[in-house]
């Protein structure tokens, strides 16, 4: 009855009336008796609670025609079994996270975690590096798995993702470098989102501090930024710089990149971009509430107030509203060192 547990404790909803346990259980029992029988043990057991005021059949045996599922219950066993397999498995495969997830992210990757367990302790970790679709094949017989199933994810929940030296399959990251400042211990690398402003801002690169300009291409950047230390295997301290469209698509591309490394807001940009006239007829973009907070956060109050009625309005800045001469002459003169001592 493994099943039932697990259709009950996966249901959207906190009540279910007869008719959709009927649905969940019908193909379990052959008689009415039986199905209201489990019904009943469940009631017993606290799992499935009446609710009153909807009342009860008056068939024989009486059913309540709405229950309050009681999951709480229902995931002790899936705690329990989750604690089996911590036993089992290798130590190095944590599965603290699966405590806080649905059960039914555990039922779904338990197979895959498995086929690691046992690649782990027939070959240990590997010691080269080798591109994910091909160590995503070693592990579970799926080439696409890590890339495109939610592999990565999973190889990341239980805290393994590094261990298996995977090279990320991604577009390479596409930037011009200042020569002169490669050998610098702390570099300033700045990653602008479109092409436009990566040309009207490359010829200023030798005049500024920065070691490189990075070219995002939009959503792209938050995997190419995987291969940066492997395209420029500089031993220094970096700091990154973003600058990006003022919508709701590119905040978040910056909240997701910042997720991965510490994108400082190339603010002196923003700031520039504040001072002008923004543009209607981003209305239709997606809001990211979480992404939006932290981008605005990142400004003093009257900006903040600008910035929170602009996305309310649907209204937008273009990177492209500031002209090359501009963007250069903002480059060559900011204080970048300001903006890396500024707390996020």
């Amino acid at each position: 009855m493994d099943e039932i547990y697990r259709a009950l404790n996966g249901y959207p909803k906190r009540m279910i009336g007869l008719s959709a346990l009927e649905a969940i259980m019908g193909n379990f029992f052959h008689t009415y008796e039986e199905y209201a029988g489990f019904i009943l043990k469940l009631e017993q057991e606290g799992i499935l609670e009446m609710v009153k005021s909807k009342g009860r059949t008056t068939r024989n045996p009486s059913l309540a025609f709405q229950y309050r599922i009681n999951k709480s219950l229902l995931q002790t066993g899936f705690h329990q079994e989750i604690q089996h397999y911590r036993n089992k498995f290798h130590p190095s495969i944590n599965l603290d996270e699966y405590y806080k997830k649905d059960p039914s992210i555990w039922r779904h990757n338990l197979p895959y975690l498995i086929k690691i367990n046992e690649y782990i302790k027939t070959f240990g970790f590997p010691k080269e590096s080798v591109p994910a679709p091909e160590r995503s094949f070693e592990l579970v017989q799926d080439e696409k798995w890590l890339t495109e199933k939610g592999g990565k994810e999973l190889l990341e929940r239980i805290g393994l993702f590094h261990s298996f030296n995977i090279i990320p399959v991604s577009d390479p990251l596409m930037f011009a470098i200042h020569p002169n400042l490669v050998s610098k211990e702390t570099q300033f690398h700045l990653i602008v989102e479109n092409k436009t402003t990566y040309q009207g801002l490359l010829p200023a690169l030798p005049s500024t501090e920065f070691s490189t300009l990075i070219y995002g291409s939009g959503k792209k950047i938050i995997h190419s930024i995987e291969q940066f230390r492997d395209q420029y295997p500089v031993n220094a301290q970096h700091h990154f710089f973003y600058f990006g469209d003022i919508d709701r698509e590119g905040v978040s591309i910056w909240h997701s990149l910042n997720q991965k490394i510490k994108a400082h807001l190339a603010l002196p940009f923003y700031k520039a971009c504040l001072e002008k006239q923004p543009i209607a007829g981003k209305e239709y973009q997606r809001q990211y509430t979480e992404a939006q907070e932290k981008f605005i956060s990142q400004f003093p109050q009257k900006e903040q107030e600008q910035l929170a009625m602009m996305f309310s309005q649907g209204k937008y800045y273009p990177q492209e509203i500031l002209k090359s001469k501009e963007l250069q002459e903002i480059w060559r003169g900011s204080d970048w060192n300001r903006w890396i001592c500024k707390r996020y």
